[in-house]
């Protein structure tokens, strides 16, 4: 009989065999406390990590008109993107949950100036339903997706005795219901990130992989030297939010690109993929 992977036991072993020897270091870095740097948006500074602002910066909005964050609370991407957009474009920041909708609400109100405020649609509404209800209505998503979040399970004992790969199994399954529906309503020729928290393939390169295959010609994954081209040429066009930053480095995966924190002064971690539908 396989041997069940549950509570902190489980989780030791199930992240010991993804990582490897490097795996005793990751977690020694999960288990410090992540601090943010300012991002200052407008009237205020909201605190992100380094690396959350660099996967939001790998969004392409050149010429974008409508803009969806798809799960959007509890904000700072939503910032990013807002302070980002061009001046005729609308943001639509969704979020499920009507108390963390409430708390998107607030960050948007408290950090935008009213002429970038009046621009962003906060909703309210599960992801996954949206191309049941709309066309391909949008030139760009982010899909920051719910997921495992290890650093938080490992600093909060309750999580980890609670955890199991049935979890993991779990979030993958609502991770590409939200993908799929994302990609059905993006627009040809628009641009679709996807990222997590998370640390596993389960979470993240496998679903990369899913939507290649689920939409084989009708997608393209960028690589990581446009990658690099889009990120920089987004920095430098706004030097008055992104020169202060010291962004972190990425590395890649067999699907997607990824940033920890052992490797990255404590950014992270952060996993994202860039799509381009055909």
């Amino acid at each position: 009989m396989k041997e069940k992977l549950l509570g902190e036991q489980g989780f030791e072993k199930y992240y010991a065999e993804i990582f490897g020897a490097r795996w005793e270091k990751l977690k020694a870095a999960l288990l410090q406390e992540s601090e943010g740097v300012p991002f200052n948006a407008d009237t205020k500074t909201y605190f992100l990590d380094s690396a959350s602002i660099l996967a939001a910066l790998t969004l392409p909005l050149d010429g974008a008109k409508k803009i969806l964050d798809m799960c959007a609370a509890p904000g700072g991407k939503t910032l990013v993107l807002a302070r980002r957009m061009e001046h005729d474009a609308e943001l639509f920041s969704n979020e499920l949950s009507f108390e963390r909708k409430c708390r998107l609400e607030r960050v948007v109100s408290e950090h935008l100036f009213p002429d970038v405020k009046e621009r962003v649609k906060i909703t309210c509404g599960d992801g996954a339903l949206l191309c049941k209800k709309q066309d391909a209505l949008y030139d760009a998503i982010l899909l920051d997706a719910p997921c495992s979040s290890e650093r938080h399970v490992l600093s909060s004992p309750t999580h980890l005795r609670q955890w199991s790969p049935a979890r993991v199994r779990s979030l993958a399954v609502r991770q590409w219901s939200l993908l799929s529906s994302a990609f059905r309503i993006l627009k040809s020729g628009g641009f679709l990130l996807y990222s997590t928290c998370a640390i596993s393939n389960e979470e993240n390169s496998n679903i990369a992989k899913r939507l290649l295959e689920k939409f084989e010609g009708k997608v393209r994954a960028v690589k990581s030297d446009e990658i690099k081209i889009i990120q920089e040429s987004n920095a430098k066009k706004f030097p008055e939010l992104f020169s202060a930053i010291e962004f972190p480095s990425f590395e890649e995966n067999e699907f997607g690109f990824s940033v920890l924190p052992d490797a990255q002064k404590n950014s992270g971690p952060i996993y994202f993929f860039l799509a381009e539908k055909l």
